[in-house]
Formats: structure tokens, sequence, C-alpha cells
């Protein structure tokens, strides 16, 4: 789109009484990682970016010293290697990553966005299983009463999730919408 390659990351659709029907959308520029909102018609045409995806494996992340970071800028940097050749390495500020950065652990393979020879983004599966580190005390009845509690997770992230759920289970979590699926 205008020269530089974009992923739409949300779109809605909207259909108009005897109008057209165009697309809402939120889009990141895999250059820059701006994210634009950006509304398309259905005579709107594009090319397809020549970009690959690689297995990577998420190896750590590291703070960002408060002196180089500018108004706004991410805290952290995460670094990642190839699946099979540990020594390539690649990092990604947060804001690249965005918010599936939460969702990150340690050796978890991941797949990443390479476009002219830089990696540009990472992607999670849409499902990945996380043990719950931390949780509020059960309450007796939970079972047969309808209701969610915030629990963490060994990434560190924050999900509600419902009131059944204690400290040491693995639940599986969509990575997509944010969202507890079941109990593993």
């Amino acid at each position: 789109m205008k020269g530089q390659p974009y992923e739409i990351i949300e779109s809605t659709p909207l259909f108009k009484g005897r109008g057209q029907s165009v697309l809402k959308t939120k889009v990141k520029n895999l250059k820059t990682g701006n994210v634009l909102s950006w509304t398309f018609r259905p005579s709107d045409t594009f090319e397809e970016p020549d970009f690959s995806k690689i297995k990577l494996k998420y190896i750590y992340s590291h703070p960002i010293r408060k002196s180089s970071i500018s108004n706004g800028a991410s805290r952290k940097k995460y670094f990642f290697s190839e699946k099979d050749n540990p020594s390539k390495r690649f990092e990604l500020t947060q804001d690249r990553i965005g918010d599936i950065s939460k969702f990150l652990k340690q050796n978890q393979t991941v797949e990443g966005m390479i476009f002219e020879e830089k990696l540009t983004g990472i992607s999670l599966p849409i499902k990945i299983t996380l043990k719950v580190t931390s949780t509020p005390p059960g309450i007796k009845g939970a079972r047969a009463q309808p209701g969610t509690k915030t629990v963490t997770l060994e990434t560190g992230a924050k999900i509600n999730v419902p009131l059944f759920v204690k400290l040491g289970d693995t639940i599986e979590i969509n990575t997509q919408s944010n969202e507890y699926v079941r109990r593993v």
C-alpha cells in the first residue's frame, strides 16, 4: 500500500444500506512498525509483499536503558534465534511485537516474518498452553457458579479465567483474543 508493506491486524466489515460495503482495518507497517486505521473498498487493489516466514526460538528479553528511550518508545528488546541455527540471532523491540509479547516464554517456537532480509515481526500459534503461577483463593461451590477471576501466568501475563482454575493448573489461551479456552 503506497509502496510500503503492511499487515492487517484487525478488520471489521461494514455493510451500508444500498451503498458499497467497506472493510475497516488496523494495519501495521512492516518496515516502521507504525499502526494505522484504514478503510478499504471493494475496488482497492494491492501487490502482495515479497516476504518469507522462518521458524524462530525465543531466547530472552532485556530492558532498554532509560537513557536510550525516547518519548513513548518500547522498554524491552526480545531476542530470537533460528530454530535450527542458534548462532543466527535476531532482536525486536516491544513495539514491533505488540501485545503477544506477554505470552512469550523461553525456548518457545514462534514464526518470524522476514522482509528485505530483516525480521519485521513474529506470530504465535493461535492456541498456546501456559501454567498458572498466581491466583486468588478458590471459592467453595465455584463449579456451580458462573464467574471469572484474574490469574497470573508463568510469563507474567494476567488473564481472566473461570473460578474453578487453581494454582498450578495448565490452561490453553487464544493468543488472538487473549482469552481463556480450557484447562489442560
